[in-house]
């Protein structure tokens, strides 16, 4: 992740935002204790329950994700006159949720329960029937009106699809939504895509997005612009497990790389991703930034055990971690981070020199450099390239010295060493989006600028502070 982002990131504050969820609730129980011997009536194991747990799932996921980030929340949804309904209402208004459930007489709250062991899952028992079909119109005509009331207030509206009856009609909502100036974010289920037409994310998983669009993997971005200028949806996002998302308009795809974590349990990420997406759409955020933010959301949430909300110091802390490494690289793994780095739609800047005893002019330029985009490569002459273009006696800090001090720098990501007197090859390698040189050249005298321009890429040239270069410094030790 960027530095600027990561500082525009760790300043969120989502206390202002008020996000509506419409969605399918359940809930989620979980039954744990020890599974010491296997059953003699069958081959599976015995477990001794000593604990009992619900949380809210589905829709309800949702909504607890966004009061647990720090914002307002009212969930909409069906649920039935029962146990399950009180637990999640209780469980949720404690938390802060406007909860306005609309009851359904004879039909049960969808639940799901887990049987865990040793912090395993060893069954899942789903309790669920279909909604009736009586009274189906009247039914989704009470929702359509309680969201349009709801929508008078809220920043965002979150559409959460598990296909259990509650969107029966989604273009309904949306066009509800569209009315007020409400932009919609979806997570789909079964449904053809055209039914969240005009929404502003449309967020499947792959095997949903395989379903709907026909395509495999390697194809799913040119379906996903395809399908976002033929439904006039602004972003389909599709979350691809622990090979990350990618993000797609109508012209431009991008491959955010997921964040590596150990995965113990992928329940409820989806929904977090949701509600994360949801909230940088509310705060105005670039589509860019808030995918990458719920991309992080979502590997702290596979780390977690069952059905858990991310909460907002957790947020802040991931974002601390680097996703990418920094430091002196060889060219191979250096060329892998540029194009990770490129994927998640970051700047690329590559500048190079013999930087010999490091001074303050070397660190000003290369913090003006740093500031052009978000990744610094620094190419250093490596010592015999030194020797050819400054004489003998140079470098007179060896390539090992200079490389580790420039790579401790703040405003240097990468450092990478090359033996010959000027970086092309490297340049043709890296493929920067901005070379930089500090001088008084021109642009078309800069080294390898005709290889940067002609991949897309520009050059810049910075004054250097004068009176500072190695040069100077040692001919005044020469001189004292």
């Amino acid at each position: 992740m960027a530095k600027d982002q990561k500082d525009v990131f760790q300043h969120l504050n989502f206390s202002d935002q008020h996000i509506l969820v419409v969605g399918d609730l359940m809930l989620d129980q979980y039954w744990a204790g020890s599974a010491e011997r296997v059953s003699p009536e069958a081959p599976v194991p015995v477990v001794k329950v000593s604990d009992k747990d619900y949380r809210p799932g589905g829709a309800a996921n949702v909504a607890l994700n966004v009061v647990s980030l720090g914002a307002r929340c009212t969930l909409i949804g069906f649920v039935g006159e029962d146990q399950a309904a009180r637990q999640l209402n209780e469980v949720l208004s404690a938390a802060g949720v406007s909860c306005q459930f609309l009851e359904i007489k004879d039909w049960p709250t969808p639940l799901k329960l887990r049987v865990m062991a040793q912090n395993q899952q060893l069954v899942r028992l789903d309790f669920e029937e279909e909604i009736p079909i009586n009274g189906e119109s009247e039914r989704l005509a009470k929702l359509l009106n309680k969201v349009e009331k709801n929508l008078q207030d809220a920043d965002v509206l979150i559409l959460e699809d598990y296909d259990k009856g509650v969107l029966q009609e989604p273009s309904a909502l949306i066009a509800a939504a569209i009315k007020k100036d409400v932009p919609v974010v979806v997570d789909p289920k079964s449904k053809p895509l055209s039914e969240y037409r005009n929404a502003n994310i449309l967020k499947p998983n792959e095997k949903e997005f395989r379903d709907f669009s026909g395509s495999e993997k390697p194809d799913f971005p040119k379906a996903a612009r395809m399908l976002c200028e033929e439904l006039n949806i602004k972003n389909i996002v599709v979350t691809l497990g622990e090979d990350g998302m990618s993000l797609n308009d109508s012209k431009n795809s991008y491959h955010i790389p997921a964040r590596p974590v150990d995965v113990f349990d992928v329940t409820g990420a989806g929904d977090t991703a949701a509600a994360v997406m949801g909230l940088g759409l509310a705060m105005g955020m670039r589509v860019q930034d808030f995918v990458q933010l719920a991309n992080v959301a979502s590997s702290l949430v596979i780390g977690k055990l069952g059905t858990a909300p991310i909460s907002g110091p957790e947020l802040k802390a991931g974002l601390m971690r680097e996703p990418l490494g920094r430091g002196v690289l060889e060219i191979g793994d250096l060329i892998g981070m540029v194009q990770e780095a490129k994927d998640m739609g970051d700047t690329i800047v590559f500048t190079n020199g013999c930087f010999d005893i490091l001074h303050a002019g070397h660190v000003t330029y290369l913090e003006e450099a740093a500031k052009l985009g978000d990744r610094l490569i620094v190419a250093l002459n490596k010592d015999s390239s030194v020797t050819r273009l400054k004489g003998v006696g140079r470098p007179i800090v060896k390539y090992d010295a200079r490389a580790l001090v420039v790579s401790g720098l703040e405003s240097v990501d990468w450092v990478v060493g090359f033996d010959e007197d000027t970086p092309e090859w490297l340049l043709e390698k890296i493929q920067p989006d901005i070379l930089v040189k500090g001088g008084d050249y021109r642009e078309d005298e800069v080294v390898g600028a005709e290889i940067v321009r002609s991949s897309g890429g520009s050059v810049r040239v910075l004054s250097l502070v004068e009176m500072l270069s190695t040069s100077n410094i040692v001919d005044r030790i020469k001189d004292s």
